[in-house]
């Protein structure tokens, strides 16, 4: 079933930033476990994010909300995190964001566990469900990866609460699980926004911070994650919005098979830039790092994904053109905040797109100012086009 997205709880999740500041909490599973709780001081400064990865004190702590809204101090939540885990200043750090925030406002206790393979899903998922000190309110499970373990679990604790992001699990009959809220994102359309900045830039002379281009090229890549229809979205939007700008562009684009493989990401960024590419797009989480690594060693460009990765990952500011950013912390956040207030429904399925501003392209903190004010104009046009239903952005690869 769908429903409409609280834009209030958007609003406020859109504006908010990581918080720092970790302490512990018992219960759930009893290996590789990170606790965290309480919320700590907010050191953000103007639009940079910061977060905190693994970093609980290991000891209890009762909270309470610290801004006079609704007390979730007897709340507690389970975060099963990617593979690639937390501190890849994308998908998963997005998602901490979300949690963090609802620490801060309500009060709440949670506790994370960073799964090293696909294989152990299943496992941290029932450990949570089957909880008893303390049980958990809600298990939140991040990435598309988790959906067939969740069908499981989620058919095998009918009295346990769920969310999952980007994926949609059913049962054998097709039907979303009754204590499963589903939260999927419109991936294609800010790629598409990507895809048009990228073309333009690639048929310009452009310089700045460390990289430059090489107009009598024109080529562009795409370095994936894991192959399939979540990140094929990714690549669809951007070669449709490359193609929008001029079809002759060449678009090359890899997979290297894993969220978690900077050097893999390096290597396949690399041969797409020593092929003449200006500018590399990576939707491939801590992969990803590696293809900013190769941006900066042949002086080209890159564009990052699900978080402002110019801020997130500082040291490669003077490659990034921006991000597509994706608001996982607000799918968390909102769920959390409807466990809180009592109003939380399984069996639903949210989407969010540019119109929610659930997805946008960010220019870079360090580049962005550089990019010519004729290519953000034609960016600008290009949303409000999606937006208003004029262009309809392709979610195949294949039907570029």
């Amino acid at each position: 079933m769908d429903r409409n997205f609280d834009r209030r709880a958007f609003i406020k999740a859109a504006s908010a930033a990581g918080i720092v500041g970790l302490a512990g909490c018992a219960g759930g599973p009893s290996e590789g476990e990170s606790t965290a709780t309480t919320a700590g001081e907010d050191t953000t400064e103007g639009d940079e994010e910061t977060t905190a990865a693994g970093t609980g004190s290991g000891t209890d702590e009762e909270t309470t909300a610290t801004d006079g809204s609704v007390d979730g101090s007897d709340v507690n939540i389970a975060m099963v995190y990617a593979t690639g885990g937390l501190g890849d200043g994308s998908f998963n750090d997005q998602a901490e964001t979300g949690i963090e925030r609802a620490v801060d406002e309500f009060g709440l206790s949670y506790q994370y566990s960073e799964p090293d393979s696909v294989s152990q899903f299943a496992e941290y998922q029932q450990q949570y469900a089957s909880s008893t000190d303390p049980n958990y309110d809600l298990v939140s499970c991040i990435g598309y990866l988790q959906s067939d373990a969740l069908a499981e679990t989620a058919a095998q604790y009918p009295e346990q609460d769920f969310m999952i992001v980007d994926s949609v699990p059913t049962t054998e009959s097709g039907d979303m699980f009754d204590n499963v809220a589903a939260y999927t994102f419109q991936e294609h359309e800010g790629s598409y926004l990507v895809g048009q900045m990228a073309g333009m830039l690639t048929n310009m002379d452009f310089a700045a911070g460390a990289g430059e281009t090489s107009p009598d090229e024109s080529v562009v890549g795409f370095v994936g994650g894991v192959e399939g229809s979540l990140i094929g979205r990714f690549e669809a939007g951007y070669r449709a919005g490359v193609a929008a700008v001029d079809s002759d562009i060449e678009v090359q684009s890899t997979y290297v098979g894993s969220y978690s493989d900077p050097s893999g990401g390096r290597e396949a960024a690399q041969a797409i830039y020593e092929s003449g590419a200006d500018v590399v797009y990576h939707a491939a989480g801590n992969t990803g790092t590696g293809v900013f690594q190769a941006a900066q060693e042949t002086n080209k460009f890159a564009v990052g994904v699900d978080r402002d990765q110019s801020v997130t990952l500082p040291d490669y500011a003077n490659v990034i053109l921006g991000s597509m950013v994706k608001r996982v912390d607000t799918a968390v956040f909102e769920a959390s905040e409807a466990v809180v207030d009592g109003s939380f429904e399984g069996g639903t399925a949210v989407t969010l797109g540019l119109e929610d501003d659930g997805v946008s392209l960010v220019y870079g903190s360090e580049l962005g100012s550089e990019i010519p004010s004729e290519v953000k104009t034609a960016v600008d046009e290009a949303r409000q086009s999606i937006i208003d239903g004029e262009v309809t952005v392709p979610t195949d690869p294949a039907e570029v």
